[in-house]
């Protein structure tokens, strides 16, 4: 472990980094796209351009500030140059306090709700808490308020009575998922998926996501492929780990 991981976050930062390093990625993705839901911040998203001409760009870059902040902490000498990279790029018309809580909030949730639907194991209660240091430090580092409550449970509550009150579907929303998929996530599929990216990346979706996307939700025999194919690598593993010298 880097030591400029704190200890508050140091069995979160391993999850995410030695662990479950794809299940992470994904989620992150997922958290990505998941604001796209709210219109206002696929206003911002879509206005910039780069979302709809690099897709594949634009989450690797906020994928590797994540990833830094997680394995270096936010009061490291690095921490500190992301944060403040990460103030300039939000600081910007339309981009209020309340948003940024809610962007940080997927960022933190969907990684651990793909690794408890999708991982070989779901994350542990350890794991939790010090996904909500971590939450609650970059909170602060970002001068965003407080998280609701103690722990991560309660942000995710927020985080889904927020979207209960602004998701919503939109021209840019369907604009960005359409990059999305067909740019970012096809290019992690083998070539001869690649087709199909965005019938079997919609497979992950809930309905209110789907709904504010407008995206159709994917036939059940797709929906069974995937969910398959998931449990089937999920398997595979947990026997990867189990075998692992201890």
């Amino acid at each position: 472990m880097t030591a400029g991981t704190r200890g508050d976050h140091r069995a979160f930062a391993r999850l995410v980094l030695e662990t479950m390093p794809e299940e992470s990625r994904i989620g992150l993705t997922l958290g990505f796209v998941r604001t796209f839901g709210v219109p206002d911040i696929a206003r911002v998203l879509h206005g910039t351009g780069r979302m709809t001409t690099d897709a594949r760009g634009r989450a690797k870059a906020t994928g590797v500030a994540m990833f830094a902040l997680i394995e270096r902490g936010t009061d490291s000498a690095g921490g500190r140059k992301i944060v403040e990279g990460l103030r300039r790029v939000h600081d910007r018309p339309g981009i209020t306090p309340e948003l940024m809580r809610y962007v940080l909030a997927c960022f933190t949730v969907c990684p651990l709700r793909f690794i408890d639907s999708h991982g070989h194991r779901p994350a542990t209660g350890e794991e939790r808490e010090a996904a909500y240091a971590f939450h609650q430090s970059l909170s602060r580092a970002l001068d965003l308020p407080d998280a609701p409550g103690g722990q991560l449970d309660d942000v995710e509550g927020w985080m889904i009575d927020f979207e209960g009150r602004h998701f919503a579907p939109s021209e840019a929303a369907h604009t960005l998922w359409q990059a999305t998929s067909k740019g970012l996530l096809a290019a992690r599929l083998p070539s001869f998926l690649a087709a199909l990216a965005p019938v079997v990346a919609a497979t992950l979706l809930d309905d209110p996501l789907r709904t504010a996307l407008r995206v159709r939700r994917p036939p059940a025999p797709v929906r069974a492929l995937v969910t398959a194919a998931l449990r089937a690598r999920a398997r595979y593993a947990a026997r990867a780990h189990a075998q692992r010298p201890t």
